[in-house]
């Protein structure tokens, strides 16, 4: 016998239960942008090693540690993607949807990072993304919030804290970043090791560190959100007041910056408490300077990702998920040559029948057994095709969760008979 192959570490199978979570993850948002005029966008999993150096930046842990590079065959170099807005922003701007109009699309699939799998962070994980493209105003930030507000609302996620911030411009950012790292660096002996590595590079982001022995130096810090140009401190209070008006509920974290280096002014995160260390489960903000850096002519731009992971794992805590759609009819089918009609009858009735779920007995088996697996599958319906039926083009009907008499049906009838007990007209 061969040597069993396993899957990669931190890259899993997803099946059963959690396919069907992430599945209905998936459908939900999709059904929820399209409520808000979105439009889907595919992108490819692999780009140029350069597209990611120049937008998430060279400096950050991403670029610098958790990427999957490789030189192809042309000894040219690239990266599996590990995140979705670069490629968004590539696309529009190699495509021309970018300049002088709007454009508000959705993304799903797989980001590659190489970190240490945990919970709620894998090596391969799905993010479902939202990009828009040509609105500078508060108004687009806040709907990004108020939809994805109405996703868990569908989700039946009601513990979710929504936490916002404003990074200023890239001017304002420069000023505060001078005066974070002369605070900071009064410090030195006390930061640990990501905090001086941050230091020169990305000091910011120390604002953002998880260890606890550096909290009262963080809260000690000078506030971004106090030293914002006029114009970003007029958007932020701009998307609180429209946050008010729709009744959504946030906390303003002045130590929110994100990840990667391309944000600017609104930053937010919805945030849990019931995945441990991987609380963020959807996290995003504007972008206004990258369709530039792309090389693209200035464009503002706005969007979010969520972990489907990490949504899935809410849901299945909670119970959210809903039942695996069963079977309206189970088809059982004894005997000789009756598999041919059986096909032909199951096809027949889902012509006939479009919402009509319809199971066929397929491999043979004995009527008690086909019985039994029309029973376990959950069915209203049991019909039944043996040789005598084939003979008089006629199928027996029997009900499988209530008490009721058999009825022999004729093949035309077969599809009426069906429609007036599901009442599917």
């Amino acid at each position: 016998m061969a040597e069993q192959i396993s899957a990669i570490r931190g890259m899993n199978d997803i099946f059963g239960t959690d396919a069907q979570a992430f599945d209905y993850v998936i459908n939900t948002a999709q059904s929820t942008l399209a409520q808000y005029g979105y439009q889907s966008i595919r992108l490819p999993l692999v780009e140029k090693t350069e597209l990611f150096a120049r937008s998430i930046g060279e400096v950050t842990d991403i670029v610098e540690k958790e990427m999957y590079t490789f030189n192809d065959r042309n000894n040219e170099s690239l990266t599996l993607r590990p995140e979705g807005t670069a490629g968004c922003v590539r696309a529009v701007v190699q495509n021309g949807l970018a300049h002088n109009q709007v454009q508000k699309l959705f993304y799903s699939g797989p980001m590659f990072r190489y970190e240490r799998p945990q919970k709620g962070r894998y090596r391969q994980f799905h993010q479902f993304g939202v990009e828009v493209f040509g609105l500078s105003s508060a108004d687009i930030d806040a709907e990004l919030i108020v939809l994805s507000a109405r996703l868990w609302e569908k989700l039946g996620l009601d513990t979710l804290e929504l936490q916002i911030n404003s990074l200023g411009s890239q001017a304002a950012r420069q000023v505060y970043r001078e005066l974070l790292v002369n605070y900071l660096s009064q410090f030195i002996a006390q930061l640990d090791e990501d905090s001086l590595r941050r230091l020169h590079t990305n000091p910011l982001r120390i604002l953002d560190s998880k260890n606890p022995d550096l909290r009262a130096i963080i809260d000690g810090a000078p506030k971004l959100l106090e030293h914002l140009d006029d114009e970003s401190s007029t958007h932020f209070e701009q998307l609180k007041t429209h946050l008010d008006d729709l009744g959504i509920e946030y906390v303003v974290n002045p130590n929110l910056v994100r990840g990667l280096d391309y944000y600017n002014r609104t930053v937010f995160e919805w945030v849990t408490t019931e995945l441990g260390a991987q609380g963020t489960v959807c996290a995003g903000g504007r972008y206004d300077g990258l369709v530039e850096q792309i090389g693209g002519k200035p464009t503002p731009a706005v969007g979010f990702a969520m972990g489907i992971e990490r949504l899935t794992a809410l849901l299945m805590d909670k119970q959210l998920v809903p039942a695996q759609a069963t079977p309206d009819v189970y088809m059982v089918l004894v005997g000789q040559d009756v598999e041919r009609p059986g096909l032909v009858m199951a096809e027949m009735l889902r012509d006939a029948l479009p919402t009509l779920n319809v199971q066929m007995n397929c491999g043979g088996g004995s009527f008690k057994s086909q019985f039994k697996k029309a029973d376990k599958s959950g069915a209203m319906f049991a019909v039944v095709l043996g040789e005598q039926e084939v003979a008089k083009q006629r199928a027996i009907v029997k009900s499988l969760r209530i008490e009721a008499e058999q009825q022999s049906v004729g093949w035309s009838e077969l599809a009426g008979y069906l429609n007036t007990q599901f009442n599917l007209s």
